[in-house]
């Protein structure tokens, strides 16, 4: 693992929000720290209503995690271009990421600890 990289086990449960609807909820989820950056959690994909997510063609490539695939948030009135990414196959030391999906939190994406 990246020595600028650190996964744990997220305190407490945790939720994420768009356009009005609850896209997941987690006692599972997980808190990744990279460097001085603020803390993204990861949620198992079997606590997400996948329904509500497209997957796109974009993609990114981080040096230390992988290749990111991305998914579009598809609500009642909007659609929100690129809003998650996953890593299907993160690198060595990544592996505890895989399966999970993260969010960008904006105005209309809240991730918060219920």
């Amino acid at each position: 693992m990246s020595d600028h990289i650190r996964i744990r086990k997220a305190e407490g449960t945790w939720v994420v929000r768009a356009g009005g609807a609850v896209l997941g909820e987690s006692a599972n989820a997980l808190e990744l720290t990279e460097g001085d950056r603020p803390f993204v959690i990861y949620f198992p994909r079997e606590d997400i209503a996948t329904i509500f997510l497209d997957e796109t063609a974009h993609k990114t490539t981080c040096a230390h995690k992988g290749e990111a695939s991305y998914f579009s948030i598809v609500t009642k009135s909007t659609t929100l271009e690129n809003a998650a990414w996953s890593y299907e196959d993160p690198k060595a030391g990544m592996e505890r990421i895989k399966g999970h999906i993260a969010f960008y939190a904006t105005d209309k994406v809240t991730i918060e600890r219920v």
